[in-house]
C-alpha cells in the first residue's frame, strides 16, 4: 500500500519560511517524479507548485513561488521537500505531495497517480 506523509505545515507570518516535508512509503521512491500542489479555501482545484525529476532530480517551478520556494529530494530517506521562504499570505492553502512513476516533473495533476492527505499552511499578514 503506497502512502505518502506530509508534515511541516503550520501558522507563519508573512515573510517567514517553513519546510514540508513527505515521506513516502510502499514504492520504489527512487523511480518517481515528484510534486507539490497546494489547494487554497474556496478554490476547486490544485495548484502547481513545484516537481523534481525522478532521476535527474531538475526541478520546475509555478512563476508564484519562483525564487522563494525549493523542492528537493532525499531517495536514500524516500522524501521530498520544499522549503518556503519570503512567504505571503497569497500562500496560505493545503499543501500535498504526488508522485508520478518515472515521469518528468509534469505541472499537470492529472500526471500523478499517488497523493498524500496534505498538510495546512497559514502565512498572516
Amino acid at each position: 500500500q503506497v502512502q505518502l506523509i506530509e508534515s511541516g505545515g503550520g501558522l507563519v507570518q508573512a515573510g517567514g519560511s517553513l519546510r514540508l516535508s513527505c515521506v513516502a512509503s510502499g514504492l520504489t521512491f527512487s523511480r518517481y517524479a515528484m510534486a507539490w500542489f497546494r489547494q487554497a479555501r474556496g478554490k476547486e482545484r490544485e495548484e502547481f507548485v513545484a516537481a523534481i525529476h525522478w532521476s535527474t532530480s531538475t526541478t520546475s517551478y509555478a512563476d508564484s513561488v519562483k525564487g522563494r520556494f525549493t523542492i528537493s529530494r532525499d531517495d536514500a530517506k524516500n522524501a521530498v521537500y520544499l522549503q518556503m521562504n519570503s512567504l505571503k499570505s497569497d500562500d496560505t492553502a493545503v499543501y500535498f505531495c504526488a508522485a508520478d512513476y518515472i515521469g518528468a516533473g509534469a505541472t499537470m495533476k492529472s500526471m500523478y497517480g499517488y497523493w498524500g492527505q496534505g498538510t495546512q499552511v497559514t502565512v498572516s499578514s
